[in-house]
């Protein structure tokens, strides 16, 4: 029996006792996970399709470990412009084994439930009249100084640069100074595994004007990860 399943994004075609690696998965290695969209389920010359998924079919694994995959580098030119930026990339991978394949009767998770909070009482004329308007969250400061090369640092493309620039985190100094959480918060809505982890030390020895030892550290990671 084989079975096409969608897995963090992706389709597999897999197996019983098949491994596999998938896109980086937020389940602990040792731990057991389910997948429920699958969209075909094979077993000999019967085959079951999906409407877009088979209700009630299963993909059941274990996390086997998650490492990162091989070194891509992604260099950029210009011609005439002086333009050369080269980044490293590793994709974050997790390796699963497939342990077993559910035709069907299989329960999906329940989603979470949203609780509705309880509407307040109307307070009175007089107690609404004294109330001030709440006051409004300051925007977010964009930086106004001339903004550093960020891309310079190993991990951070044009998008991540741009999004941490309109952050206010502008120069190697901001970067050095803004720790690996804070970072991962504000590039939170851009696509992709991003490794936070050695950012800030980078920005310090680019703020320092350490170049050659920032370099030779570079050539080490794997796309911002040591």
């Amino acid at each position: 029996m084989y079975a096409i399943v969608e897995i963090a994004g992706h389709q597999f075609k897999v197996e019983k006792d098949q491994k596999v690696f998938v896109n980086r998965l937020s389940t602990e290695e040792g731990k057991k996970v389910s997948f429920d969209n699958v969209l075909l389920i094979g077993n000999g010359n019967d085959i079951t399709l999906g409407a877009p998924a088979i209700d009630g079919a299963q993909v059941s694994a274990k996390v086997l470990k998650h490492l990162k995959g091989d070194k891509v580098i992604v260099f950029k030119k210009k011609r005439r412009k002086g333009y050369r930026v080269k980044n490293g990339h590793r994709q974050a991978l997790t390796e699963i084994i497939i342990e077993g394949i559910t035709a069907s009767g299989a329960k999906k998770a329940a989603p979470k439930k949203e609780t509705k909070k309880a509407e307040p009482k109307a307070a009175a004329p007089k107690a609404e009249a004294k109330k001030a308007a709440p006051k409004a969250k300051p925007a977010a400061k964009k930086a106004t100084g001339k903004a550093d090369d960020l891309k310079k640092i190993e991990g951070i493309g044009p998008k991540i640069a741009s999004t941490l620039v309109e952050a206010g985190v502008a120069t190697f100094a901001d970067l050095a100074k803004t720790s690996p959480e804070k970072i991962s918060e504000i590039i939170a809505g851009v696509r992709g595994n991003h490794v936070t982890d050695t950012w800030p030390a980078q920005a310090k020895l680019a703020a320092e004007g350490k170049w050659d030892e920032l370099k030779k550290w570079q050539d080490e990671l794997d796309g911002g990860k040591a």
